[in-house]
């Protein structure tokens, strides 16, 4: 039998809050909604997905490297994106594709929210999109893996 690829999705600090954050940015959603929902949609596509949630960066950061050789990650490190090299730093020695998703448009909201430290890093970037973001980072991952997987037939 053959083994399904395994999709890693991070949540960072704060979203464990999900559902009582402001719905303005983060909608009504809760942390498990959105994970069940990313787990549906990585099933939909032929993956196993599991889900951690931390608001401590060194844990974070210790899930990067038990997880660096996934299949796909996808993370939203929360407000680490905007400042922890720490974190950037494990990304850059992950070896499968990375997806950072954030619920909001960080583009258009507080300055020190509008740039981020991991988006050079990760293989692509979603924000804005609420869960369709996550959703449809699930899709490109699997298209991503896809595609590497034909090149080493």
């Amino acid at each position: 039998m053959t083994k399904r690829p395994t999709l890693i999705v991070l949540h960072g600090a704060n979203l464990d809050l999900l559902g009582e954050r402001p719905a303005g940015h983060y909608g009504t959603i809760t942390l498990r909604e959105l994970e069940d929902a990313v787990t549906a949609e990585a099933a939909r596509n032929g993956w196993d997905c599991s889900c951690y949630q931390t608001n401590h960066e060194g844990h974070f950061i210790e899930y990067l490297h038990q997880f660096r050789h996934a299949d796909a990650i996808l993370v939203n490190p929360g407000a680490w994106t905007h400042y922890s090299y720490a974190i950037r730093d494990a990304l850059e020695i992950v070896s499968a594709p990375v997806a950072e998703v954030h619920l909001s448009d960080i583009t258009s909201r507080e300055v020190w929210r509008r740039r981020s430290v991991i988006s050079e890093v990760v293989s692509l970037s979603i924000s804005g999109k609420g869960l369709d973001g996550y959703l449809e980072a699930v899709r490109q991952l699997v298209a991503m893996r896809q595609g590497e997987d034909e090149t080493h037939l």
